[in-house]
């Protein structure tokens, strides 16, 4: 990873009674991560109004991050992570915004810089009304350990 010039940051601390990861089996499923950095967030706001698709987009970058960092730490390691299984991210979406897949488009672009053919997966790109905190994107992951 840090060869892409990322870093994988802290695990966020969750805003609720939830963890950030749990590990069952030979799968690792996260919560829904904010685009958090240093403890705040990025962006507020909704999508199409007061956040613009390449910021939205840099804050699901920043979601998928945050995501693979709590993966990480269920899975005892980023090395031990075989492949991305499934994305899904939602997108705080302004009245006629429908471009949810570019936004999310952040987010499976840096799992697929980071693990290659492994990081191809399936995803669900969901527009919705609000996002905890304000935030204008929330992604989690599915990822399968390896062998």
């Amino acid at each position: 990873m840090s060869e892409l010039g990322y870093e994988l940051p802290p695990v966020p601390r969750p805003a609720g009674s939830y963890v950030p990861a749990v590990r069952s089996g030979p799968m690792v499923y996260t919560a829904g991560q904010l685009p958090l950095s240093g403890g705040a967030l990025l962006y507020t706001g909704k999508v199409g109004d007061t956040v613009s698709l390449e910021e939205a987009r840099e804050a699901a970058r920043t979601c998928a991050l945050n995501a693979l960092s709590a993966a990480s730490e269920a899975a005892g390691g980023l090395d031990n992570i075989g492949r991305v299984v499934k994305v899904t991210g939602y997108v705080a979406s302004a009245a006629g915004f429908d471009q949810q897949p570019q936004v999310l488009n952040g987010a499976s672009d840096l799992i697929g810089e980071v693990f290659g053919k492994a990081g191809s997966h399936a995803r669900s790109a969901v527009g919705v009304a609000e996002l905890p905190l304000g935030a204008p994107v929330e992604v989690e992951i599915i990822a399968e350990l390896g062998s």
